[in-house]
């Protein structure tokens, strides 16, 4: 009995101990009953009783589940997958059993709510509005659609771009919470035109009226069960919390829940109105009249925490380093160093830890290496070695000891050991160079806080002469995106010398020749991006501190041939068997066997910046796009990864006879180059891969890499937690972190770590805590790497998605679409019958029809309105594609508005982007066929940014100061030729991000024009997004304040309009454009004013 007893204490311990409380709980979704609560953990869906208990899993596919939804009857859950690559709908019974996949399109589909009669469920996804609609077209306005439980042809319910849509009891009404613009769903505390405001549509009437006045944000709204009031959740007393009112503007809402520090989420309702939502990771119930409950969950645990995997390193290789003797190169993937042979790629692991290591260099021993690490609370410098003599190569090692060579509580990364070996200079703070001598420990400062300031890290760059006495490096002089070389004595004494300072500026500066020669990329020559801050081609110069090296580099080829031919016969005055040095070869390593310690007092550089101008040359016979370059030793070849055409190709150029020719076809990826101590060969990374280059022949060969790690992803998500935490904290543009407890909220959201075994909810995470800090650009994204996913394929058709009749009602075939030829006779009323013989169907999802199908041959059956039927060949295109296309089809539409408006006397143009491509766009509309146009409306909607402010301002500032008239014939326009110096308008609205609010900013401070449309919410900061050692992760840094007239960064500055005019639902869904329509009416009034203002 005693044996039994302990057997059953025995069982309980282990259950007991097997149980865990999970947090981090996500989209809880509460019974109509009220009994039972749906959500979601580590992207499983999990049952449990409202009143708490142990949980029971109700999906195990090995995918993402979650936004779990109710049907009324409690008999069905809805959910979204991303089992096929994609988010889509399925549907399976509440007790549990087999889900069935309910829409196929590869567009994302997420469920919302059952229809009340439980027969539909009501989803959102990114697809095109209808033909009548004049919104733009983006993913940012989702469609919302019904689709049978029993799956079939989704029907569309409203274009209108709605998010968290819920249908009230008799189903003739649906709540939402609109879209205005581009923001991270979990930033807080925003108070802007952007913020999100609750809605309510009448379906049969197809109208919308606002109920929400809160100028800050208002979510996720659902009726009561008695249709008479909203539940929502809003920021009106600070922290997002439930509220309730009356389905009416004016009505004055109730405080439900006070909840404080972090936000309300994922409100759902039972039928006796009992909520259920989210806060602080934990499931909480509230009825009426009471408190808030927190739902106590136990949780099988599924011992999927802290699991290593075995990885193969085989790409991803994010830098690179070749030894001293060319016979190994060390390598970063994900975060770890590694080593590997070039002969055979036998690999060796160096680091083995969650924490990220980068900047690997070699000691010029070839028996120590050196990198930075993110270890403890900050980035320091550390040192591992071979232990044991009797073995020469790391690749091949036992034993590697490891050491911090430099570790303060500052940053210190970017190692760089002297070519002594003696002392290593270092970036301290990302804006700081220093040397640090290893024997003594001490420390000097090179260029100081104030000269440079880093965007990305690593992003400005040093490098020792090879006396180890100076150092060249990246030098900004304080301003912002443009720097030159400055040349600094290694134990920081004497001044700073710039040997080029060239308007253009100087990067990628490398030392030649020995130490005589430094060479640089200088756009100076090259085709510029018509933007300011676009792509660029660049040359590589060169400049010299020896005369003597100058007078021998520039000589023909023929008289250095000679030159050449007697260094090779003995100098008989000095005795037999002596030869001639010359200044170019003394420092060729191939030609110094024979080390002296005069040698080493001769190799002291001796610089000569007298009359530096005077001695550069131009090393490239054409500017190109160049990732890299490297000189031989002796300087007569240049080899440099430029991209002429697909892909970065290595060139080869003689810069005596200018002979130029590709030495190895790549295709490959951008990278740096390294060439071998002899000469012979040089290494680069290509598409993840590393590859070596016989220098003569041009043979590639590639470094075939043997190796395996274990991946420890828990640990690695911990790791990049903190990193985003301290990175932001170091590169906020407000230092005072906008007086946020920032190290308070990293307690906040550090203990869900635990709790998340996937990227999806590791973003979220992430979001959520960089959403406190209340600024634009930020937040955790997640591109997942699926293979073998669904793509559906475009006809490039609209359809009539309210059509129920047999087939697919064609509404428009979409201009520059595969339909879009003259040999078709598809056209608007037609209906699409069948593809590839397959019947379209109420009982299928068509979209299935059309996987994978994209660039392939596809058979189409038709029928006319005279029921004939017909069948055409095409090939569909990728919704990419589409996408292109209908961005087209958007600003012709817009085009042809003004121009029927206007009577043809106002000239269009949509800026897409604020880039180099969205700039010629510009320029060749407004140029040419706007040209005679008596004023210009510039339309900035739903334009998230870039760089082309000043660009744009300037374009449209013109004012003509010089006119042109040939044998007395006055000529139209003058200079500026080459700016628009007519009327012009702004359109803009709550979509413009970025730089697409300072270009509007600026415009309206420069006083050019007028603004018209919408207030846009203040986002002018500069962003750095930062992909992590896990390469399907990135997150936001808002970097750099741009500060105006205010004297204060523009960060939250919200721009008026000068004339506002909001965009209906019900216009914008029939055709009309008020914003539009406004603009055509000022730029009429202002040409009519500017007319009579004109010269004769």
């Amino acid at each position: 009995m005693k044996k039994l007893l302990l057997g059953i204490c025995t069982l309980l311990t282990g259950a007991l101990s097997a149980q865990i409380t999970p947090l981090w709980l996500q989209n809880p979704a509460i019974s109509p009953d009220g009994q039972t609560i749906a959500f979601g953990y580590k992207g499983t869906l999990y049952t449990v009783s409202a009143q708490g208990g142990t949980a029971i899993p109700l999906t195990l596919f090995d995918a993402h589940n979650m936004m779990p939804v109710w049907s009324h009857d409690g008999k069905q859950i809805a959910f979204a997958s991303d089992r096929y690559g994609n988010f889509d709908v399925f549907v399976m019974p509440a007790s549990g059993g087999t889900p069935k996949r309910l829409t196929m399109n590869s567009a994302g589909d997420y469920p919302y709510d059952f229809s009340p009669d439980n027969k539909k469920v009501l989803f959102k996804s990114a697809r095109n509005a209808p033909a009548k609609s004049v919104r733009f077209s983006s993913s940012l306005f989702p469609m919302v659609y019904t689709v049978a439980v029993t799956g079939g042809r989704p029907l569309l319910v409203s274009a209108a771009g709605m998010s968290t849509a819920h249908y009230n009891a008799k189903g003739n009404e649906i709540v939402f919470e609109d879209i205005k613009g581009y923001e991270s769903d979990q930033r807080k505390h925003a108070t802007s035109a952007v913020t999100r405001d609750i809605w309510v549509m009448d379906i049969a009437k197809n109208t919308y009226r606002k109920i929400s006045a809160f100028k800050g944000e208002d979510r996720e709204p659902i009726f009561a069960a008695d249709d008479n009031s909203i539940y929502y959740l809003s920021e009106k007393n600070g922290t997002q919390n439930v509220y309730q009112q009356t389905a009416d503007l004016n009505a004055a809402p109730t405080l439900l829940t006070d909840f404080k520090d972090n936000p309300v989420r994922y409100l759902s309702r039972s039928t006796d109105n009992t909520l259920c939502f989210t806060w602080n990771g934990e499931i909480y119930t509230l009825r009426g009249g009471a408190k808030p409950n927190k739902v106590i969950i136990n949780l099988s645990n599924d011992g999927d925490a802290g699991i290593a995997k075995e990885k193969k390193v085989n790409g991803n290789i994010s830098e690179f380093a070749l030894s001293p003797n060319g016979k190994e190169i060390a390598f970063v993937s994900r975060g770890e160093v590694f080593v590997t042979a070039v002969k055979d790629g036998e690999t060796k692991r160096i680091t083995n830890t969650a924490e990220q290591e980068r900047m690997v260099q070699w000691a010029p021993d070839g028996r120590s290496l050196i990198y930075a690490t993110e270890r403890g609370d900050s980035w320091d410098i550390y040192k591992a070695s071979i232990i044991r003599k009797e073995e020469p190569y790391f690749y091949a090692s036992t034993v590697i000891k490891e050491e911090p060579l430099i570790a303060t509580d500052k940053d210190e990364y970017q190692p760089k050991l002297s070519p002594d070996g003696k002392k290593i200079a270092y970036v301290e703070e990302r804006n700081v160079l220093k040397v640090y001598t290893i024997a003594t420990k001490k420390t000097v400062t090179l260029l100081p806080e104030g000269h440079n300031h880093s965007y990305s890290d690593g992003d400005w760059d040093f490098n020792w002469s090879p006396d180890s006495r100076w150092i060249i490096t990246d030098d900004e002089m304080g301003y912002f995106a443009s720097s030159n070389t400055a040349l600094i004595a290694a134990d920081g004494t004497g001044t700073i010398t710039y040997p080029v300072n060239s308007g253009f500026g100087e990067y990628n500066a490398k030392w030649a020749l020995g130490g005589k020669m430094l060479t640089w990329e200088s756009s100076k020559l090259g085709r510029k991006s018509l933007a300011s801050q676009g792509s660029q081609e660049v040359d590589v110069y060169g400049v010299f501190f020896d005369k003597e090296a100058y007078d021998q580099f520039i000589l023909s080829k023929e008289d250095y041939a000679l030159l050449k031919e007697k260094e090779a016969k003995p100098d008989t005055a000095k005795g037999e068997g002596h030869k001639v040095t010359t200044a170019l070869t003394a420092h060729d390593p191939n030609k110094q066997k024979d080390s002296t310690a005069k040698d080493n007092k001769d190799s002291i550089l001796k610089l000569d910046f007298t009359d530096l101008e005077q001695r550069q040359v131009r090393l490239t016979i054409n500017s190109s796009s160049i990732s890299d370059y490297a000189l031989s030793n002796d300087g007569s070849k240049l080899y440099y990864l430029t991209a002429f055409e697909k892909g970065f190709d290595l060139w080869v150029t003689e810069p005596r006879s200018h002979d130029t020719k590709i030495l190895a076809k790549l295709s490959g990826s951008p990278s740096n180059l390294e060439m071998s101590k002899d000469g012979k060969n040089l290494f680069m990374s290509s598409n993840g891969g590393l590859i070596q280059v016989d220098v003569e022949s041009g043979k590639v060969t590639p470094i075939s890499i043997d190796g395996n790690m274990m991946l420890d992803a828990t640990a690695e998500r911990r790791y990049i937690f903190e990193h985003a935490w301290r990175q932001v904290k170091k590169k906020l543009y407000a230092p005072d972190m906008n007086g946020v407890n920032w190290d308070g909220y990293k307690k906040v959201y550090e203990r869900f770590l635990p709790h998340i075994n996937n990227n999806y909810d590791f973003a979220l995470l992430l979001s959520e805590m960089l959403g406190e800090l209340d600024v634009s650009h930020t937040g955790g994204r997640y591109y997942p790497n699926h293979t073998n996913q669904d793509e559906t394929a475009s006809l490039g058709l609209l359809y009539d998605e309210t059509y129920m009749g047999k087939g697919l009602k064609i509404t428009e075939v979409i201009a520059g679409g595969p339909i879009d030829r003259t040999k078709s006779n598809i056209k608007a009323g037609d209906i699409l019958l069948q593809i590839n013989h397959q019947p379209i169907t109420d009982s299928i999802d068509w979209a299935v029809l059309l996987n994978h199908e994209a660039g392939k041959n596809v058979l189409l059956t038709l029928m006319g309105p005279d029921k004939k039927t017909w069948e055409e060949k095409i090939r569909p295109i990728s919704l990419g594609k589409e996408a292109d296309l209908m961005y087209k089809r958007w600003t012709k539409i817009m085009e042809n508005m003004v121009d029927k408006l206007s009577g043809g006397k106002i000239g269009y143009v949509h800026v897409q982007g604020m880039n180099d491509g969205s700039f010629r766009e510009t320029f060749d509309q407004v140029m040419g066929k706007n040209r005679e146009k008596q004023a210009l409306i510039v339309d900035t909607r739903f334009n998230g940014g870039g760089w082309l402010h000043d660009d744009l301002v300037t374009f449209l500032s013109g004012k003509n100061y010089l006119r042109f008239a040939p044998q007395g014939n006055l000529l139209k326009g003058g200079e500026p030729l080459n700016k628009w110096q007519k009327p012009s308008c702004v359109l803009m609205s709550e979509s413009n991000y970025s730089d697409a609010y300072i270009f509007p900013y600026a415009y309206q401070e420069l006083k050019i024009g007028k603004l018209i449309g919408m207030p846009v919410a203040g986002t002018g900061t500069a962003v750095w997004w930062e992909r992590q050692i896990d390469p399907t992760l990135i997150f936001g840094i808002p970097m750099v304040a741009t500060i105006g007239k205010e004297n204060r960064p523009t960060e939250r500055l919200q721009i008026e309009p000068d004339i506002k005019v909001p965009l209906s639902y019900e216009d914008f869904l029939k055709g009309q454009d008020d914003q539009l329509e406004a603009a055509v009416k000022e730029m009429l009034k202002e040409a009519a004013a500017n007319g009579q203002r004109q010269l004769p």
